[in-house]
């Protein structure tokens, strides 16, 4: 980006080089510098505003420890690590869940984190980002629930077993704990209860990634298996 913007400048400057060559009067030299300065440095201000861009992505933000469940699902294949925006955590998820069709359920799909660093009030939040990993290919999202007070710290998937010759739905639930108190998602009801991750160590959780398994055609669709939530001070 900053080597295409200054090759921009190139025949500008090429121009305002001649000019001056052919500049026979004190007061056209001095217009024609001034022109010149100004053009450096829009090509500087154009420099700096990309490099900042760039430093703002938190793709690769610093985590202290994952949080993970021994009851997951093994079809599929993770996705990337996405991280809630450097100094924000999240204090709300939202679902993305097939109801039941009769025919061959696939049950929760998707799950986005919503990051904050401050709240305005215990129900209120100001403003918040989004992040999610890799999300299946049925269902509609659910409204954002939002801790009661500070942001996700454990969590609890619900995982139907294989069914062998019959139709497969892997997770289907989930429940947070919070800072105070816990958040329980509007997934299916196949399957059980696993046992709780770890605690987080630092200040809450701060990003996540999923394991999605394909569309199978003609075979038996389960979409969302297992997931891994990323903690960070």
């Amino acid at each position: 980006m900053v080597v295409h913007s200054l090759c921009l400048l190139d025949p500008l400057i090429h121009l305002i080089s001649l000019l001056i060559h052919q500049a026979r009067s004190a007061a056209m030299h001095h217009l024609i510098f001034m022109m010149f300065s100004l053009l450096l440095i829009t090509g500087l201000q154009v420099s700096i505003q990309t490099v900042e861009k760039r430093v703002e992505r938190s793709m690769d933000r610093y985590y202290i420890s994952e949080l993970t469940v021994p009851n997951g699902g093994g079809w599929g294949s993770w996705g990337q690590r996405e991280m809630c925006p450097a100094g924000t955590y999240a204090a709300g998820f939202s679902l993305k869940v097939e109801a039941p069709i009769d025919g061959d359920d696939t049950a929760l799909n998707g799950i986005r984190l919503h990051c904050i660093a401050s709240k305005a009030s215990s129900n209120s939040f100001r403003s918040y980002s989004t992040v999610q990993s890799d999300v299946g290919s049925w269902g509609q999202w659910t409204d954002i629930k939002w801790c009661p007070s500070g942001f996700l710290t454990a969590f609890q998937l619900r995982v139907e077993r294989s069914q062998g010759d019959g139709d497969d739905t892997a997770a289907n639930n989930i429940i947070f704990r919070c800072s105070e108190g816990y958040l329980l998602g509007g997934g299916t009801n196949w399957g059980d209860w696993g046992s709780w991750s770890q605690q987080c160590g630092g200040k809450g959780i701060c990003g996540l990634k999923t394991r999605i398994e394909p569309p199978q055609g003609r075979g038996d669709d389960t979409a969302l298996n297992d997931m891994t939530m990323f903690c960070c001070n």
